[in-house]
């Protein structure tokens, strides 16, 4: 499933990442520290993290994701956005705990 169809079904806010949307996700990756999710986080995934900042726009382009779900109701700063529409990174945000958020998108896989 795509990054846009997996956040319109679990209800969740895209705030950067036009093109990226379109990415498919490949799995689900949970992770707050970024030196883990650099060097940890599969291809493709749906990272969920409450790491709010640029510098998880820099992990997740690394690290390739398809795309970044702040949780937890944590919103993004505006470097972040910026970072993120620059990068054509996909940021969405969530109300929910990073579990039930990871939980949700596996689910639509």
């Amino acid at each position: 499933m795509n990054v846009n169809s997996a956040a319109a079904r679990c209800g969740f806010e895209i705030v950067a990442g036009d093109e990226a949307l379109t990415r498919e996700i490949t799995g689900v990756y949970c992770c707050d520290l970024l030196s883990f999710a650099m060097g940890r986080a599969p291809e493709g995934c749906a990272w969920i993290t409450v790491m709010g900042n640029l510098n998880s726009v820099a992990v997740a382009s690394l690290a390739d994701v398809a795309c970044v779900v702040l949780c937890d109701g944590v919103k993004p700063d505006a470097e972040m956005i910026k970072k993120a529409e620059q990068q054509d990174i996909a940021l969405l945000c969530s109300e929910l705990p990073a579990f039930e958020t990871g939980k949700m998108i596996f689910d639509t896989l």
